[in-house]
């Protein structure tokens, strides 16, 4: 147990480290600007869209096409339910690490197994992120066992199921909006994932003795169809736009939206997947809970024909989405967009 807990970034960060193990450094190509550049400081923000406001679809499909990621508010989820995942997920942190250690992550079942870690990739030769996670397997139902998540807090198991069954219908709401953007039917993305697979990470930053040589998540763009995140008050998630980092400010019961790999590939690269990163700090720890909605490892991702044009050419090849996970897992982020080895070349 002793080695365990030492393998956790919470567990040496609350040792009153000073300086960064040199396994969670980062080329220097990669680290984060110290501050905030007077440039980043007059950027654009990502852009917010109200879903009950009849202007959503409108400011849906331009926030797809010029970004990648966008909040949404008026979404329906309330914000009890939003404010009960954050607590349960800080309430599972802050306990002994016996307690957590009971629901480790099993290393012999793969990369990104179900439970309490702290390494996702299964190349050693990676640096390390400066976080902590508890990653559920939620949907379909045959993969949602409560009794692999914590039993020492109270209420935890109910609040993850009923948070997932309600970032499920948000997403399908989503989707079909970003379909009929592209005058696509309106169940044409869901239709092409097929049945989902939804995977919740509760993500925890601890404080870092040097912040500005390590990433609490590097950058990469998400694998599946579309990703639903929420974040506390500390901030510290960033999109990539036109070249450079953007932070994302918390949006009070707020959503992010970001758009993943496979729907890129269905959009024919109109809508693209966002890049982002999560920087870190050396006062406050952070949490973030991401929903995953993704297709099943056996589907076959395709561009939509109604897209594809003797004007614009199919940009991407198929793909077998398991195939797709495999590689990304296997070679990691490498700050670099794994959908680029689909690209179809001229």
């Amino acid at each position: 147990m002793e080695a365990a807990a030492a393998a956790r970034v919470q567990a040496l960060a609350e040792t009153g480290v000073s300086r960064l193990p040199a396994q969670y450094i980062q080329p220097p190509e990669h680290r984060p600007s110290p501050s905030p550049s007077p440039v980043a400081a007059a950027a654009p923000s990502v852009p917010v869209v109200d879903l009950s406001s009849p202007a959503a679809a409108d400011a849906v499909r331009a926030a797809c096409a010029d970004w990648g990621a966008f909040h949404v508010v008026g979404h329906g989820v309330p914000g009890e339910l939003l404010d009960a995942v954050r607590g349960a997920g800080l309430a599972f942190f802050r306990a002994p690490m016996e307690d957590k250690l009971r629901f480790a992550c099993d290393p012999a079942r793969g990369a990104a197994a179900e439970g309490y870690g702290s390494r996702m990739l299964a190349n050693d030769d990676s640096v390390l992120d400066w976080r902590d996670y508890f990653d559920h397997h939620t949907l379909p139902e045959s993969r949602r066992d409560p009794a692999h998540w914590p039993d020492f807090v109270p209420g935890y198991r109910d609040t993850i199921v009923k948070y997932s069954d309600s970032m499920k219908d948000l997403a399908q709401r989503l989707l079909r909006i970003i379909s009929g953007s592209l005058n696509l039917p309106p169940s044409y993305i869901e239709e092409a994932v097929g049945e989902v697979y939804q995977n919740i990470t509760i993500s925890y930053y601890s404080p870092c003795p040097q912040p500005d040589l390590a990433l609490g998540l590097q950058s990469h763009s998400d694998m599946g169809a579309i990703t639903l995140l929420i974040q506390d008050d500390v901030g510290g998630l960033e999109v990539l736009k036109d070249g450079m980092w953007i932070p994302v400010a918390p949006v009070p019961d707020g959503i992010l939206v970001i758009l993943a790999d496979q729907t890129e590939i269905i959009t024919n690269g109109r809508y693209k997947s966002s890049v982002h990163r999560a920087v870190v700090n050396a006062e406050r720890a952070r949490l973030s809970v991401a929903t995953f909605y993704d297709p099943s490892k056996s589907r076959k991702i395709c561009t939509a024909p109604l897209l594809v044009s003797k004007d614009e050419p199919q940009k991407y090849r198929d793909v077998g989405y398991g195939d797709y996970v495999s590689s990304w897992y296997s070679k990691g982020p490498e700050g670099k967009r794994n959908i680029d080895a689909l690209l179809i070349q001229e």
